[in-house]
């Protein structure tokens, strides 16, 4: 009897869990327009940073797919890799995908986590990152797992939010919701030092980093940073 209960518990927990994950899918791919159409001119300089040159990409955390454009924008041929741990997400990033021009052939949704990425070293060219980093439970093994699958002169291009100044107001309200953000967001941590990480990584090519502030939905999550590290 003991044991059937256990099994009955485990059952309830797993849907509960993908309906979480459906869920955060969905509000995401609902909620998260006016935030795009800000950050555009940032994602636009950043994505400058792709060349001819890169023409397997990987990107982590690729959600509802809101990149696909700026990849199709700068070479519509591009083999395009999408990572992310919940793969109710890959629906709406293959949508995405065809809405943008890219071929279809060319794109490949793989579920993993950027702590361990199921690539061979040194075998893209390029690794993009947007509001990644704040949600993976360790940031130094994440940035050496995109080191470690970049190929020599490669680039990674990465845009996040980040911790507010310490000791402003901001930043303790951070700190004040951040428990809650963790929850309702998917894991997100609102006191991320993620500037200081990617200059610590050890990208041997140089780190460019710009900082920028967002004032559309979610404001706590205001300060970012954007730019891009070499290998």
């Amino acid at each position: 009897m003991l044991f059937v209960q256990r099994m009955f518990q485990e059952h309830i927990i797993r849907r509960g869990r993908r309906y979480i994950r459906r869920l955060n899918s969905w509000i995401l791919h609902l909620t998260m327009q006016s935030y795009w159409d800000e950050i555009k001119n940032y994602k636009n300089k950043v994505f400058d940073k792709l060349t001819t040159k890169d023409e397997k990409v990987l990107e982590i955390g690729i959600g509802t797919g809101p990149n696909m454009k700026y990849f199709a924008s700068r070479n519509v041929n591009i083999t395009l890799l999408g990572l992310d741990p919940n793969p109710k997400m890959k629906k709406y990033a293959r949508k995405a995908a065809v809405r943008s021009g890219l071929n279809p052939k060319n794109f490949r949704f793989m579920q993993g986590v950027g702590e361990a990425i199921p690539l061979d070293d040194g075998s893209v060219d390029a690794v993009v990152a947007t509001l990644v980093l704040c949600t993976v439970s360790d940031v130094t093994q994440t940035l050496n797992e995109i080191k470690r699958v970049l190929r020599p002169g490669g680039s990674f291009i990465f845009l996040e939010h980040v911790a507010a100044e310490d000791g402003s107001l901001f930043r303790c309200l951070q700190k004040l919701l951040d428990p809650m953000q963790q929850i309702l967001a998917d894991g997100c941590h609102l006191t991320r030092n993620t500037r200081e990480c990617i200059l610590e990584a050890g990208f041997s090519g140089g780190v460019e980093i710009e900082t920028m502030s967002m004032y559309s939905f979610p404001w706590i999550t205001r300060p970012h940073i954007y730019g891009v590290a070499y290998k």
